[in-house]
């Protein structure tokens, strides 16, 4: 082979190379770092065995880079979401995601497939005097403000007539495993969860709600936000990623518009440190 030729050769390598490494750094300089809140339905510890998987297949799939950011319950959540603590993305139910969208200009990309309700479950023979008896009586919820504790004020509006809420559950499954071990009289928790738990009885179920949503902060620019949408909107497709879906406890996720959560801010109106949308 003559000196031209390798040369030539090399040079065309050297070509390639550089060409690889550009996009390569291309692709690396588009990349954003953001950080994405969830919901307290469990300790820090196991949010993030719940909602690590969905971090992950995000970061393989929209070519950014999400942290996810834990609350220690849902006082300290609340109280993040009051003080406008910045995150990029938020994974929360309804009256959580309306009031960022209200106050803070989040807008919401896609919905779980399931809506969301609550349900009070008893062991028989307390079920059987009918809901007024809990009237005095021990029910266990999540601390507020979760939409568990909230809702309870929709079944027991008067405040003189209210069950002694025992806000000590770490997870919504805690309140059923209490009253399995006669710690309390009740428990009210996701509808979804009273079907694993036949031994118990329904003793009423909270009007539904659009399931939880991921909505994004005003300041993510449309291209990552449509990068996110598009990559859950297609999650329940990808066959290597059903651990994401398993470990959430849904089918899949669907579009969703901002109407479908306009008021329900306004379940959070009697907890400490509410203030009215500008």
């Amino acid at each position: 082979m003559s000196i031209g030729r390798r040369f030539k050769g090399t040079l065309v390598k050297g070509t390639l190379a550089f060409g690889v490494l550009a996009v390569l750094s291309n692709t690396q300089a588009l990349a954003t770092e953001f950080k994405f809140a969830v919901e307290p339905n469990y300790t820090q510890d196991k949010q993030v065995e719940v909602y690590g998987p969905l971090i992950q297949y995000l970061n393989k799939n929209t070519g950014h880079h999400f942290t996810l950011v834990t609350s220690r319950n849902f006082q300290f959540f609340w109280r993040d979401i009051r003080q406008e603590v910045p995150v990029d993305f938020m994974f929360a139910e309804g009256h959580f995601t309306d009031y960022r969208m209200q106050r803070s200009g989040f807008v919401p990309l896609v919905k779980t497939a399931e809506k969301s309700s609550f349900t009070v479950l008893a062991n028989e023979e307390v079920a059987k005097r009918g809901i007024n008896s809990l009237i005095g009586y021990s029910v266990v919820t999540m601390p507020s403000p979760s939409l568990g504790f909230a809702l309870l004020t929709e079944i027991f509006p008067d405040a003189i007539r209210q069950p002694n809420v025992l806000s000590s559950g770490k997870s919504w499954r805690d309140g059923v495993e209490m009253v399995f071990a006669e710690e309390t009289d009740a428990a009210i928790v996701p509808t979804w969860l009273k079907d694993q738990y036949p031994n118990l009885i329904a003793m009423t179920t909270t009007r539904e709600f659009p399931g939880a949503a991921v909505s994004a902060a005003s300041s993510v620019d449309a291209a990552a936000r449509q990068s996110v949408t598009d990559a859950l909107l297609k999650l329940h497709e990808d066959t290597t990623a059903f651990e994401v879906l398993n470990e959430l406890g849904i089918s899949q996720f669907v579009p969703v518009t901002a109407e479908e959560y306009h008021g329900y801010d306004k379940l959070l109106k009697s907890f400490f440190g509410y203030k009215d949308a500008n």
